[in-house]
């Protein structure tokens, strides 16, 4: 795989170049010095990972090395080579640190766990988001979308970004409990809050877990809300083991689910597991198509001539004026292009960001040799947003994503739901979700950005705006309304 010449930097590293005999290691190149050396220049600032990713592919190409203490990092921006990581050689990888530390958070869910434990969570899971079954939620979400257009008014200024937040919320709270938003549900959102505010400095403390009962403020901060969390998931389960009540969510299947594979005897989950899983899928269920819907808001907001297709092609399948109606299940094969207003949305904003994994042993990957415990990143953004696969690829162009432009591109030029064996397990849902919930707002609503506003990321575990993303909100006129 080719990748641009080493520049001083990693002529001058000991660790880079050819390897003199077989048994050596191969590196990319990379910086010379150890990461926290480039502490105060423009490319490294421990909050925001993205301007070091992207210094890297600037300066070394699609594959650069760097060291943090005695770890070997290799970031990766080539499909073919995550490809290789996430499907071929899957088996030799793990999840790397940042994500193993999200444990403290998320326990032994589906986004953490490891090797046949994963593997069993899954197929007892599975069956919750099976594509027959995630469908039967499509007319709540639709409803919930139409209930929030309702309540705006013309030239209503909004914060786009905290009211998808609060729409996906009211979702996620009938799809995973068949419950409102009721004050056990604002607790768990309020405690995740908590949680994802101290997420950097979690991830940048040392060895967080082996100390988490030191009276540090943020330590201390974060066993409080994981704690009052805790108590409120518990509770839910508890009773609905009580009742011992289907009421077709995903937490009825998450206690009804077993393992046909299971040879040890205890074929569903416990108590503990389904915590893990339900906060896993509460986090995963609301935050990320949150911030999916809130860069497309923004997008369509900043170009008017994707906004005016986008709704033409909704009028055309939904109708206007008196013979108008909401979106329904049925309709997702005729709203493509408000399908890939979406899709390119993500790919310019994609809410999982990045990932990473941590070799098991010593491996080859393209022209290179790396030692065992080397970490490897990969960015969706970083990637989704790179000349070599998009041309022009900061311009908004949801074209990208009809069938023949898809398929002229590597698999992993696109993946911002990962990929390989642990690929997003809500991925049709989310879809879906996303789809259902643009058809039903664009069809009364367009927004407008206020002026003045500050607009960049906040790369935590999802990529969330970092400022309040301020709209106005104007009702839909023309002749045939």
């Amino acid at each position: 795989m080719p990748t641009q010449a080493p520049t001083a930097d990693a002529a001058e590293s000991p660790t880079h170049g050819p390897a003199r005999n077989e048994d050596e290691f191969r590196f990319p190149p990379g910086l010379r010095h150890n990461l926290p050396f480039y502490l105060f220049t423009r490319f490294f600032r421990p909050g925001n990972p993205i301007l070091l990713f992207q210094h890297l592919v600037k300066t070394y190409g699609p594959v650069s090395h760097y060291k943090l203490g005695n770890n070997n990092i290799v970031f990766i921006n080539d499909p073919e080579l995550i490809r290789e990581i996430l499907i071929t050689q899957a088996p030799a990888f793990i999840k790397e640190r940042t994500q193993q530390r999200m444990k403290i958070l998320l326990g032994e869910g589906l986004i953490t766990s490891e090797g046949e434990f994963h593997m069993r969570q899954r197929r007892i899971t599975a069956p919750a988001f099976h594509r027959q079954r995630i469908q039967a939620y499509a007319s709540m979400m639709v409803k919930h979308a139409a209930a929030m257009r309702a309540s705006w008014q013309p030239g209503q200024a909004c914060d786009i970004s905290a009211a998808m937040m609060e729409l996906t919320l009211e979702i996620v709270a009938q799809t995973l409990f068949a419950t409102d938003v009721t004050q056990e549900i604002r607790q768990i959102n309020d405690e995740v809050n908590v949680i994802m505010q101290l997420y950097n400095y979690l991830i940048a403390l040392p060895k967080a877990e082996s100390y988490l009962h030191w009276p540090i403020p943020g330590l201390i901060r974060f066993r409080k809300a994981r704690s009052r969390l805790d108590a409120v998931v518990y509770r839910m389960i508890a009773e609905r083991r009580g009742s011992n009540e289907d009421r077709g969510d995903l937490l009825s299947m998450l206690l009804a689910g077993h393992d046909e594979e299971e040879k040890t005897g205890q074929s569903s989950m416990s108590d503990l597991q389904l915590r893990d899983e339900v906060i896993t899928i509460f986090l995963a269920g609301y935050e990320t198509v949150a911030n999916a819907l809130t860069w497309t808001w923004y997008l369509l907001s900043q170009n008017p001539a994707a906004a005016e297709r986008m709704q033409q092609e909704i009028d055309s399948v939904l109708g206007v004026g008196p013979d108008a109606r909401l979106p329904a299940l049925e309709d997702l094969p005729q709203l493509r292009y408000t399908e890939m207003v979406f899709a390119e949305a993500m790919r310019l904003y994609p809410p999982a960001w990045a990932m990473g994994r941590q070799s098991t042993q010593a491996i080859e990957l393209g022209a290179y040799r790396l030692p065992a415990g080397t970490y490897f990143f990969f960015s969706q953004y970083i990637l989704q947003r790179s000349e070599r696969y998009y041309h022009d690829p900061l311009r908004f162009d949801p074209e990208r994503f009809t069938p023949e432009q898809k398929a002229a591109r590597p698999r992993f030029a696109y993946f911002p739901f990962g990929g390989g064996a642990r690929q997003c397990i809500g991925e049709a849902f989310a879809w879906m979700e996303g789809v259902l919930i643009l058809a039903t707002i664009a069809q009364q609503w367009r927004f407008h950005m206020l002026p003045g506003q500050k607009v960049d990321v906040q790369p935590k575990i999802t990529l969330r705006p970092k400022y309040p993303m301020l709209m106005m909100a104007e009702p839909r006129v023309n002749e045939d309304r």
